[in-house]
């Protein structure tokens, strides 16, 4: 674990380190803690899967309210964590400091605001969620739980965020981890253990949750160089703003994520319970697949932000390019071995119920085609955001489940059944990367003419 004893060394590393040793070291353990989230996020999926096909439904349907909880999380987080990355890239260490502060207790208002809302409307939220008839009353019990964590769960991605973006990607590591692996031990233990089914394995989330934000607040101030404090929080300076604005297309990204969600589950709620389980069981799969992918690109965002700060372009490049091919390699990879043991996989979450397993095989078959481009269109996402360019950022957040998906899962499953269910995400995945193309090419010549310009300047 690389320990810093002032600003000064931290950008002096992330400003002249080689690039693949670098975003290596920055991105181990990101991808670490997406693995780990991803595991106990699938824990509950498997755990679930013994009380029958209608609790695995109410997990799928529960999803896109935590989607939404997400969504928070990460607009305040990324929203200030690319800000904080080029401040402390530019050394504006004082500056630095309030956005942070800003960011975290402005997530922590809004999280308690969904808290509250939830709560108050609880029935016709599951319901407005995707929840049948049969599925409510599990919905119901898992949804309440998640609702009082999720002031707290808020927090913890934005302080994940925040620690991530300036260089301590290991101390986030740690809050993630310790409470994933806290997670999978509870979710059992509650769920059979003290026989409280679905709403056990919702108690150990958001206890689990609990202990990983407590981690994460005391590790700003062990590792990192924001501690956070809450005479630093402020509303004036227009720093509020700036962070929403920042932090916008990741709003559009994950709460688009949480509409399509829920469009999905009643896309799929024509053809039973069974449909929706197995979509269900595909989308948790298709996070552990992609989360690889988002860890490494989060490994390369604070060596973007830094250096794109410090105006060290050809940097910023070379990380971008070195990343885009090694997300590439590795997602093919996955994509073939999930294709060939589609059944197993999908049996494994759901072993007794053959119509589950049918319906979500030929359903990951089906997004796993496309999930090599995810590589280019994720990247760019995070480059542009990063940078600040958020215009080109929200449109690429817009793209893949707003522009994309959500009018052809509309438009499809009525045209041609649950086939239409199936083909919805991965035509949108292809539409996406063609959108990305046209934004990608024009920044990158930007940033090349910015660093042309400096060239001159120099002579």
């Amino acid at each position: 674990m690389r320990k810093f004893t002032n600003p000064d060394e931290k950008f002096q590393w992330i400003t002249t380190a080689p690039i693949p040793g670098l975003v290596g070291q920055l991105a181990v353990p990101t991808i670490i803690s997406m693995l780990i989230t991803s595991i106990y996020n699938m824990a509950d999926t498997y755990f679930v899967g013994g009380l029958g096909e209608s609790a695995q439904g109410a997990v799928g349907v529960v999803f896109s309210l935590m989607a939404i909880i997400q969504a928070l999380g990460f607009t305040f987080g990324n929203g200030s964590g690319n800000y904080v990355s080029r401040l402390l890239g530019q050394k504006n260490q004082e500056e630095a400091e309030r956005v942070a502060a800003t960011g975290f207790f402005s997530g922590i208002f809004g999280g308690l605001a969904v808290a509250v809302l939830g709560l108050l409307f609880l029935d016709p939220l599951v319901s407005a969620l995707g929840a049948t008839p049969t599925i409510l009353p599990y919905a119901r019990d898992y949804a309440r739980y998640i609702l009082l964590g999720a002031p707290y769960m808020v927090g913890s991605l934005v302080l994940n965020n925040l620690l991530r973006f300036e260089g301590s990607a290991t101390y986030a590591m740690m809050g993630i981890t310790t409470g994933g692996i806290l997670n999978m031990i509870l979710d059992p233990i509650f769920i059979f253990g003290l026989n409280m089914g679905i709403g056990g394995a919702a108690l150990a989330t958001i206890l689990s949750q609990l202990v990983s934000f407590c981690i994460l607040l005391f590790n700003t101030g062990r590792g990192g160089t924001l501690p956070i404090r809450w005479k630093r929080f402020t509303l004036k300076g227009g720093i509020l703003g700036n962070i929403i604005r920042g932090g916008l297309p990741s709003f559009y990204r994950q709460g688009l994520a949480s509409v399509a969600s829920i469009l999905l589950n009643r896309a799929a709620g024509p053809f039973g319970d069974a449909a929706i389980a197995a979509m269900g069981i595909v989308n948790r799969f298709g996070m552990f697949s992609g989360s690889a992918l988002i860890g490494f690109g989060q490994g390369f965002q604070p060596v973007c932000g830094f250096n794109y700060g410090a105006g060290l372009y050809g940097r910023v490049r070379q990380a971008y390019w070195f990343c885009v091919k090694v997300g590439t390699a590795v997602l093919t990879v996955i994509a073939a071995l999930g294709i060939w043991f589609a059944p197993q996989i999908v049996h494994f979450f759901q072993p007794n119920a053959p119509l589950v397993v049918e319906l979500g095989t030929a359903a990951m078959r089906c997004q796993l085609v496309t999930l090599l481009v995810m590589s280019y269109v994720i990247l760019n996402n995070m480059m542009l955001q990063t940078v600040g360019e958020n215009f080109r950022a929200s449109v690429l957040a817009l793209a893949r489940q707003g522009l994309f998906f959500i009018p052809l899962i509309l438009i499809l499953p009525p045209l041609f059944d649950f086939t239409g269910v199936m083909l919805a995400q991965p035509i949108a995945d292809l539409l996406a990367t063609v959108l990305t193309v046209p934004l990608s090419v024009s920044f990158l010549r930007k940033m090349r003419a910015m660093e042309e310009g400096q060239k001159d300047l120099k002579k």
